[in-house]
């Protein structure tokens, strides 16, 4: 079996587009689609058609290209069974557990509600991909819509037993940002220390942050070590649950 091919770009002010080619079958999924120009610009110099969109999510900038994208490739739209009346042009809903085939690819569907009630992600196990949208990002984690600190907490616990090799494409540019504010709560983690210098330099540059890794992330993402004894000390919570911990550094990421 021939691996996945990926192409990534921005899209919008800050999201990322990234299209999945398997090369093997001719089959192109959209993860999301945020903006119909630069996802038909990725296609185009690639040379593939687009016969799929992965929708994650009901937000507006993961959607809207949704029914234009349909109308000019004809391509199958499969999203959250639990966001299914928000999402334009949806042709098949997948749940939590949930396998299919893309090619002879297998996906599976983690169910992340969080950032909003009906979130997934696309677990693409035996390539070691993760498209994780607006729940798990480099360094940090989705804002609270439609879901409490507790569910997101428990979403980032079921993608935080993926192997350590697990490459995670999330939906937005903030890293710089979700360094920043790391930094804050963790100022002491020589790994964070260092990966925040990485990050610095990279967007100077004007590269890209995308994709992480799973083990990377568990060394220094906040969002995911409310458990690190270092953390509890910087934020005076020794006493509290991990999901008390988590709920404070997302809202400190509110107001920072």
């Amino acid at each position: 079996m021939k691996p996945l091919e990926l192409e990534v770009f921005p899209c919008r002010s800050d999201n990322f587009g990234v299209l999945v080619h398997d090369p093997e079958s001719g089959l192109t999924a959209s993860i999301d689609a945020p903006e119909e120009k630069p996802i038909v610009e990725a296609a185009a110099r690639r040379g593939w058609t687009i016969t799929h969109i992965f929708t994650t999510h009901h937000h507006t900038d993961h959607v809207e290209a949704n029914l234009v994208l349909k109308q000019k490739f004809g391509l199958e739209i499969i999203g959250p069974v639990n966001e299914a009346v928000a999402i334009p042009g949806l042709d098949r809903t997948v749940a939590d557990g949930d396998e299919f085939h893309f090619g002879d690819h297998l996906v599976r569907v983690i169910e992340t509600p969080g950032h909003t009630a009906g979130h997934i992600c696309f677990h693409f196990p035996d390539d070691k991909i993760l498209f994780a949208a607006d729940t798990l990002f480099a360094l940090g984690c989705g804002r609270l819509f439609e879901r409490s600190a507790s569910d997101m907490w428990s979403s980032l616990q079921k993608l935080a037993v993926l192997p350590d090799e697990t490459a995670i494409y999330f939906g937005h540019e903030y890293t710089l940002s979700n360094a920043r504010f790391a930094l804050t709560i963790d100022p002491d983690n020589e790994r964070l220390k260092t990966r925040a210098a990485e990050i610095e330099e990279l967007r100077a540059d004007g590269k890209f942050t995308i994709p992480t890794m799973m083990g990377l992330e568990k060394e220094t993402n906040p969002f995911l070590r409310p458990a690190d004894p270092a953390i509890r000390r910087n934020l005076i919570m020794e006493g509290k649950t991990n999901e008390e911990v988590f709920a404070e550094i997302r809202k400190r990421k509110d107001n920072f």
